[in-house]
């Protein structure tokens, strides 16, 4: 008896500690002057899912002849939640048949916006400036950029976008942002992963340290998938004083990979650095 009731004691306790610990992290998150988390700041994953979102061993890059050991593929625990994607039959031979030629098919050799979530996974730092009723996420690579529209009437556009739409609310100090309208070209990484115009993306954003967001993002797309799906990662802060969003106008670097062929013979190659 006496050993039931220490450990029921020492476990009251433990929950107590979290619940300091977890009341410590939301006072130390920033807030604005209304008292919401202030999100505002430059961020970024520490993940390789951008290769695949799914858990995979490291692999052969594309141009192993090339490039040897700089064009493989790392290892990666993966971001999706259950570990696979839950694909219809007639979705998984696309992605299987996206698979095949990757390298070439993904959007983002074209220097186009890589939509959401993965435009949050992709190794590049983007920068988030909060206001009370609208929240602007620039992004490094090819400057991508949306602006989310907080506690305000839904905005239903009549075009689609490479970025999507998106209307938040506030659940608790959880930023919940609902993107729609994305454009079906946009993958999920470089394997072929994707999903239909029809794609609804829940995102969650929420403080979980001074300087990192527990951040989550919930796929449901019922032409591609049996079931809603789940991406999930941490991300971090940059906290040096300098940081900055610097330039990735990948349009110029794209240019000889879609038009090379057409370029006059003994023509240079431009440099867009210079």
């Amino acid at each position: 008896m006496k050993i039931i009731v220490k450990n029921v004691i020492t476990l009251l306790a433990s929950l107590f500690l979290s619940g300091v610990a977890g009341a410590q992290v939301l006072d130390e998150f920033p807030r604005t002057p209304d008292g919401k988390p202030d999100f505002s700041g430059i961020w970024q994953a520490m993940t390789t899912a951008h290769y695949d979102v799914e858990p995979h061993a490291a692999a052969y890059g594309p141009y192993p002849r090339e490039m040897g050991a700089l064009s493989a593929k790392p290892a990666s625990l993966g971001i999706v939640e259950g570990g696979r994607i839950p694909y219809n039959e007639v979705s998984r031979r696309q992605r299987d048949e996206n698979a095949r030629d990757a390298i070439t098919k993904d959007p983002l050799a074209k220097c186009f916006m890589p939509g959401v979530p993965r435009a949050n996974y992709l190794p590049f730092p983007f920068q988030i400036v909060q206001s009370r009723d609208v929240i602007l996420l620039a992004y490094e690579f090819a400057e991508s950029n949306r602006i989310v529209y907080v506690d305000q009437p839904e905005i239903v556009s009549q075009v689609d976008a490479w970025m999507g739409h998106s209307n938040a609310t506030w659940d608790g100090d959880t930023l919940v942002i609902t993107v729609t309208g994305q454009m079906e070209d946009t993958w999920f990484d470089r394997v072929g992963n994707f999903h239909s115009f029809e794609m609804i993306v829940e995102e969650r954003w929420t403080p979980g340290g001074p300087n990192h967001i527990n951040y989550s993002a919930t796929i449901t797309d019922p032409n591609t998938f049996t079931e809603p799906w789940t991406v999930s990662f941490p991300l971090y802060r940059h906290v040096q004083e300098d940081m900055q969003l610097l330039e990735f106008k990948c349009v110029e670097f794209a240019e000889e990979y879609m038009y090379g062929e057409w370029r006059k013979e003994g023509t240079p190659l431009g440099n867009p650095s210079q």
